[in-house]
């Protein structure tokens, strides 16, 4: 029998799955490669996806195993955790056991399997800098293969699976290496202009701050909220020359911001910066579709949008940027069904 998916997403649109399972173990991840082949799709929290209209003509597997272990190891904390464990909690626990290496990066929705896909980080940490080892199944083989971190080619929003390996693995475990105590990363702007004084804050106060920081810019998922409607950030910021900075800069009458991307000769502009400088301001409407009132990078579904109007929307963003600064903006979330 077909099973709704929208209301298992965060932006909340989408069609049917023509089958749905919950996968706790990785016998049921194998199970489901078996039964599901090429159109098996996993689905974890809902917060990186967009569904199309017409729905998944195959099997839905969503992610549900449980499960944190963590104990000392060379005076780190190693933390094995279950991909269907919620991420959030993971970095309360985390936060509250003072392990230091992911306080920037609480509020973020969905699971843990999903933080190496797309090497999550928000507000100067990346997850890529404290993940030990991915577990996943091969679904190609259905079978069970462990990544050290070298091996999952991390890059800025990037891994090997969601480039070249993408749709190959599931990922069933992440272990993080944390520091028992220490200074909590202080990188980004706003979280310095926070805590601008003499004394250092807890591991607590910044991911307090960074809450609040999310909330203000409606990437904070709050029961009510319209502007949590989304899949978080649309587009991820472009990485570009010098060069292009400066030509985007002659062709907006101004600097934008830019931040060092780690990479030479380059530096990262912020994707809403480009947006709005392209002319769509927050709050910016097209049908049931619209730009965040509170952040451009947030496309939002303001009740019965569908899938076609989330994405003429961002068509019409990207179209509109390339054409004005000659960027391509690239999408973040994962498209299904289309």
């Amino acid at each position: 029998m077909p099973v709704d998916l929208a209301p298992l997403t965060t932006l909340g649109i989408g069609g049917p799955a023509a089958r749905l399972v919950d996968v706790s173990t990785e016998a049921d991840v194998v199970a489901a490669v078996r039964e599901g082949g090429d159109e098996l799709f996993i689905l974890g929290g809902g917060s990186n996806v967009v569904i199309g209209d017409g729905g998944v003509p195959g099997l839905v597997a969503r992610m549900a195993m449980r499960g944190v272990d963590a104990k000392r190891e060379d005076g780190r904390v190693v933390v094995d955790v279950a991909a269907g464990e919620d991420w959030d909690a993971f970095v309360a626990r985390a936060v509250d056991e003072g392990w230091r290496g992911v306080e920037c990066l609480g509020g973020i929705p969905g699971l843990v399997g999903g933080t190496p896909i797309q090497n999550v980080g928000a507000y100067g940490q990346e997850v890529s800098s404290v993940i030990d080892r991915v577990r996943a199944i091969d679904l190609h083989k259905g079978a069970a293969v462990e990544f050290t971190n070298a091996d999952c080619a991390f890059a800025y929003r990037k891994s090997r699976f969601n480039t070249n390996d993408r749709g190959r693995y599931a990922v069933t475990r992440v272990d993080y290496r944390l520091n028992p105590g220490g200074a909590p990363t202080l990188r980004y702007a706003d979280l310095q202009r926070t805590f601008d004084g003499p004394s250092q804050p807890s591991l607590a106060q910044v991911a307090e701050a960074v809450r609040r920081i999310r909330q203000s810019k409606g990437m904070l998922l709050v029961k009510g909220d319209p502007d949590c409607r989304s899949a978080g950030s649309f587009f991820k910021n472009p990485v570009v020359t010098n060069t292009q900075a400066h030509q985007i800069a002659a062709t907006a009458g101004k600097e934008p911001p830019h931040f060092p991307s780690g990479q030479d000769g380059s530096v990262k502009l912020p994707a809403a910066w480009l947006i709005e400088h392209a002319g769509f301001s927050k709050g910016f409407t097209m049908g049931a579709a619209a730009v965040s009132s509170r952040h451009t990078l947030a496309l939002i579904n303001r009740g019965n949008a569908t899938a076609s109007d989330m994405m003429a929307l961002a068509d019409c963003i990207r179209a509109a940027v390339e054409d004005r600064f000659g960027i391509q903006l690239e999408r973040e979330p994962v498209l299904l069904g289309f």
